[in-house]
């Protein structure tokens, strides 16, 4: 299985629209990139675990998913390095290829140190950005697909017709 793990601030700091969000509203920021890494795991398949450190929300560690994304809130004292350092050794074996997603220099030569793939913030965005574009071919490719009415209809007549096939009134 690929594992991707995800230094959330750092990609954060790192992407221009989530520096954005960042400077008016934290956590919208933290929501739209798990939102992107949502659609990414989606596509790709890759199981996607988004780290955030403790400092910015108070408390004991939490760890729940949105949308099948695993979001981890490290416990206070612990930063999101370590748990990703952790986590890494954790899920590292003959069936997993981990990869970290993080700008910081020092972690990426830790996360190779370790076995685990290293991937930049700059690199994960463009991977991103690509992934959006076959997500935008496929959804054409389908959309074309369709099977089309070889009699010019209204969209009122469409529907009444979509209506009385589905047994509405």
């Amino acid at each position: 299985m690929n594992i991707l793990i995800v230094d959330g601030y750092n990609i954060i700091g790192a992407w221009p629209e989530l520096q954005k969000l960042k400077k008016h509203d934290l956590a919208s920021a933290r929501d739209r990139l798990v939102q992107l890494m949502a659609e990414y795991q989606g596509f790709t398949g890759r199981r996607v675990i988004v780290v955030f450190d403790a400092h910015y929300v108070k408390g004991t560690e939490k760890k729940y998913k949105d949308s099948k994304v695993e979001v981890i809130f490290t416990r206070e004292n612990e930063s999101a390095d370590e748990r990703i350092e952790k986590l890494a050794i954790e899920l590292n074996n003959i069936k997993n290829q981990i990869s970290v997603a993080t700008s910081d220099f020092t972690e990426q030569w830790v996360i190779f140190g370790q076995g685990a793939l290293r991937i930049s913030a700059r690199e994960l965005l463009v991977e991103l950005e690509h992934t959006n574009k076959k997500i935008g071919k496929s959804v054409k490719k389908f959309n074309e697909k369709k099977v089309h009415s070889k009699i010019s209809l209204t969209d009122e007549v469409a529907e009444i017709f979509e209506k009385w096939r589905r047994g509405e009134k």
